[in-house]
């Protein structure tokens, strides 16, 4: 498809009675995919996140946003530890586990680090973040963490574009 076979684009003013549309729009821009993890009053938690960016080197930040109609929500708004989890193309099962249910570590190589936060081990990175700053962001809370341990290995990703999980290769 060329420039001039392409379709006409969509333009909206976002409000509410379109939202399908504009979550459509965020969708246009492919995102990694990570499992957030935390110890919680009711024992290891974890969700789904596709929200995360770097933020700062010095101090080292980065930050996620988790909606705050979850169920899960609660847990990671009130944690002083998490992890961030980048996922691998062949961790597609473990991103659907998360999406579905808070403790789907069952069958997973989980440690747990000193601030009793589940690892999840063979992840593409692995951010380990004491709480830095939470900010209401409307329908989502945006949490900021200071990354205090990381660790990285070589992979493709696992990436989800306009609602599908996908992955990117290394060149």
């Amino acid at each position: 498809m060329n420039m001039q076979t392409r379709p006409p684009a969509i333009s909206f003013q976002p409000d509410d009675q379109n939202t399908r549309l504009l979550r459509d729009a965020f969708g246009r821009f492919a995102t990694g995919v990570t499992v957030v993890t935390a110890a919680s009053e009711d024992g290891p938690v974890g969700m789904t996140v596709n929200s995360f960016s770097s933020v700062s080197l010095s101090p080292p930040l980065v930050l996620w946003a988790a909606d705050k109609s979850s169920r899960r929500s609660s847990y990671f708004e009130t944690a002083e530890h998490f992890a961030i989890h980048v996922l691998s193309n062949e961790q597609a099962d473990l991103c659907k586990g998360f999406a579905k249910e808070a403790q789907a570590f069952e069958g997973l190589d989980v440690t747990t680090n000193a601030q009793g936060v589940p690892l999840i081990e063979n992840c593409l990175a692995r951010f380990e973040c004491s709480r830095f700053a939470a900010y209401d962001g409307g329908d989502h809370v945006i949490l900021l963490g200071q990354v205090i341990n990381a660790e990285m290995r070589e992979g493709e990703a696992l990436t989800f574009f306009a609602g599908k999980l996908g992955q990117i290769g290394q060149s």
